[in-house]
């Protein structure tokens, strides 16, 4: 029996992946164990994962904005949204997490770590212990070293000549060398755990036997990872804290049902929400607009036609909707696309131009500004409705997606790596 700590950060949507990878693992016959934020106790019991939340790192015990160690909404520019990872995640809080991991692999004695992506000490921790590691990251890969993919951030699609893959490459080069801003730190907390210092930033990902990319290769334009990155498949699911639902128009109410979706995690999002009310308020649909838990429904007055709610289970909603409009958060793209439904993608930050990119260089769905007037994205929304070539498409990108959803191996490549002789 093999033994597999997890450990991951509240950030929202990469949490539930790599829960729904440990219990995966569970389900083979082996143990695990997750580290993470307090708030996440409930999601790793509802399947069934142990738990421990993190003592000395950060450990959110809610949602709330005032507890987001990021707060990127609040970022003016690129360079900005680098500095609050580094401080708030990979960098300023390193050592907390190397205390803890190292404490945890005491403790529990595992055989592999899995570290999410962003999670610098953990790996750091799992190096000084000498214990095989693995990288998990639950969506496209957001940090510069894959040489052939787009730049990060951006929404750009694959270089088409040698002009934009030169162009792209200054835009890594120097996106690289903004995150080495963290690099003296970092190598401080090296020392602390008798490690050597690091030269670049990202070298500390060679400690990593295995990154695994929990997206859907065909979602993520058909790429070729180089080793040690491979793809798995995504892991998605309904929250645990979804509700069950039932349809609260007539059963023969025949105007087409728009979903909206933005992220179940803060990001300022109340101004685009609020123009996305407006717009489909004077449209002829049904519409069901989804907060998450960070948002109150008191605080969007909806029209007739519309039902705003803290959450629904959106696996029972995908098959009737015509159309959905997100932020193009990771799970809320693939999942919609999957149903073969359409996508209006009003993207926040992080990777949602990416994968908004994504979405609209296969013609399923538009993309329109989160600043946009509610004229615009009401325009958008009866483009998607009227024009069939992006339910179509949606549906064939979707058939792909599923293929490689059916097909995941987080679990099975995590076993082979801890049980091979090259893990340790």
């Amino acid at each position: 029996m093999t033994r597999f700590l997890f450990a991951t950060w509240e950030g929202g949507g990469h949490v539930q992946p790599m829960l729904l990878a440990a219990r995966d693992v569970i389900a083979s016959g082996h143990q695990a164990l997750a580290i993470s934020d307090a708030y996440n106790a409930n999601d790793a019991a509802a399947l069934g994962v142990p738990f421990q939340p993190w003592r000395l790192a950060p450990s959110r015990a809610d949602r709330s904005p005032e507890g987001d160690p990021l707060k990127d909404w609040l970022a003016r520019n690129p360079a900005e949204v680098i500095r609050g990872l580094l401080d708030g995640v990979m960098c300023g809080p390193a050592a907390r997490y190397a205390a803890d991991t190292a404490a945890a692999i005491d403790a529990f004695a595992p055989d592999l770590v899995v570290g999410q992506e962003l999670l610098f000490g953990v790996m750091a921790a799992a190096e000084a212990k000498a214990r095989p590691l693995a990288v998990f990251a639950a969506n496209i890969w957001s940090l510069p070293t894959i040489e052939s993919a787009p730049p990060f951030g951006a929404g750009a699609i694959p270089a088409p000549d040698d002009d934009m893959r030169t162009f792209y490459a200054r835009v890594k080069g120097a996106t690289r060398c903004a995150y080495q801003e963290g690099l003296p730190a970092f190598n401080e907390m090296r020392a602390d755990l008798g490690l050597e210092p690091l030269a670049d930033i990202f070298d500390q990902l060679s400690a990593a036997g295995r990154i695994l990319l929990a997206t859907s290769r065909a979602f993520d334009f058909d790429q070729a990872a180089p080793e040690p990155y491979r793809y798995v498949g995504p892991y998605m699911a309904d929250p645990a804290w979804t509700a069950d639902w039932a349809p609260p128009w007539p059963a023969d109410d025949t105007r087409p049902l728009v979903l909206v979706s933005f992220s179940t995690m803060y990001q300022g999002q109340e101004p685009v929400l609020r123009r996305v009310i407006e717009a489909l308020g004077g449209l002829a649909v049904r519409a069901l607009v989804t907060l998450g838990p960070v948002l109150s429904p008191a605080d969007f007055p909806a029209p007739a036609n519309m039902v705003v709610t803290p959450h629904a289970p959106h696996s029972l909603i995908f098959p009737h909707a015509s159309a959905v409009i997100t932020h193009c958060g990771h799970a809320s793209t693939l999942r919609p696309l999957m149903a073969g439904v359409p996508l209006v993608c009003l993207p926040l930050g992080r990777d949602q131009p990416d994968n908004a990119a994504r979405v609209t260089e296969r013609g399923a769905g538009l993309r329109v500004s989160p600043e946009a007037p509610a004229a615009d994205i009401a325009a958008a929304v009866r483009t998607a409705l009227s024009d069939p070539s992006y339910g179509a498409a949606a549906k064939a990108l979707g058939a792909r997606i599923a293929a490689d959803v059916e097909a995941r191996s987080a679990d099975r490549e995590l076993i082979d790596f801890a049980k091979a002789g090259d893990a340790r």
